[in-house]
């Protein structure tokens, strides 16, 4: 048995929470789990629905050459074509339209730093 259970967040570098958070919230649809001044600095962590693994939109002191590059990782949804639409209607800016895979479908989109993010189907 793992001592470990699940990845309980990632983090976003960004250079403007404010606008980050406005981004992930009114345009992606991500709600606020926690919003709270952390030191100096602010820490905000939104939950995805349905799912255990949450994003913080936070840059550590020292980690801003960060802001603006690939995210690691890959978020997923059901439907990456009516993902792509909803979302561009909203204003969401992705690099193109989906492209299918023998594994599934993907999209790219980024946020308002340049963070570039791939947008999986399950």
């Amino acid at each position: 048995m793992s001592v470990i259970s699940k990845v309980k967040f990632v983090s976003i570098p960004v250079s403007d929470q404010d606008r980050a958070l406005e981004f992930w919230t009114e345009k992606v649809g991500l709600r606020v789990a926690t919003d709270q001044p952390m030191g100096a600095q602010r820490w905000i962590e939104l939950s995805i629905p349905g799912a255990e693994t949450g994003l913080v939109l936070f840059t550590p002191e020292g980690h801003e050459d960060r802001i603006g590059s690939f995210f690691n990782g890959s978020l997923a949804c059901d439907d990456v074509e009516h993902a792509y639409r909803k979302l561009s209607e909203k204003g969401v800016e992705f690099e193109g339209p989906p492209q299918k895979q023998p594994w599934g479908a993907f999209a790219k989109f980024k946020d308002p730093d340049g963070n570039t993010f791939v947008l999986s189907s399950r």
